[in-house]
């Protein structure tokens, strides 16, 4: 199966210069936990990607009003991706490698086209597979003694 066929296709973007107050909305408003940031709302080409943990770490944390942070400085910037044509299995390996949630789907030209997050692969997948990717996605690092690094 391929990413073009499980990834959700209505977006939600920001452009740079909007604030993370108006991405935060944006997340409540549409039930969703990240928001891809574009070039601009006709080309969409993918610049960065802004998650809910972004912005509660990143803005709500250090006090700043969402109303005046620009997503240029807290999105994360050249996001991990995949293609349309790839593999649903070869977006699973990028979110367990990455320890990522979700995956921008980009052209060949970098414009945004869809995202899929681990509920589009696990609508598709058996309840096993998708445990152990749950398991692996969300596993903590170890450090030289084998203790969780957190």
């Amino acid at each position: 199966m391929k990413t073009k066929e499980i990834m959700s296709r209505v977006l939600f973007c920001c452009t740079p210069e909007e604030t993370a107050e108006k991405a935060a909305q944006m997340m409540r408003d549409h039930d969703i936990g990240a928001v891809p940031v574009v070039s601009d709302y006709a080309e969409r080409k993918l610049l960065g990607i802004v998650t809910d943990r972004d912005i509660c770490i990143k803005v709500t944390a250090s006090g700043e009003p969402g109303a005046s942070v620009k997503l240029a400085d807290v999105m994360t910037k050249w996001p991990a991706t995949c293609s349309p044509e790839d593999s649903v299995e070869s977006c699973e390996d990028v979110m367990q490698r990455r320890q990522i949630r979700r995956v921008p789907i980009v052209d060949a030209r970098g414009v945004c086209l869809g995202i899929v997050s681990q509920a589009d692969i696990a609508l598709h997948d058996t309840a096993d597979h998708t445990f152990r990717m749950l398991a692996a996605v969300s596993q903590h690092g170890r450090d030289a003694a084998g203790r969780l690094a957190f």
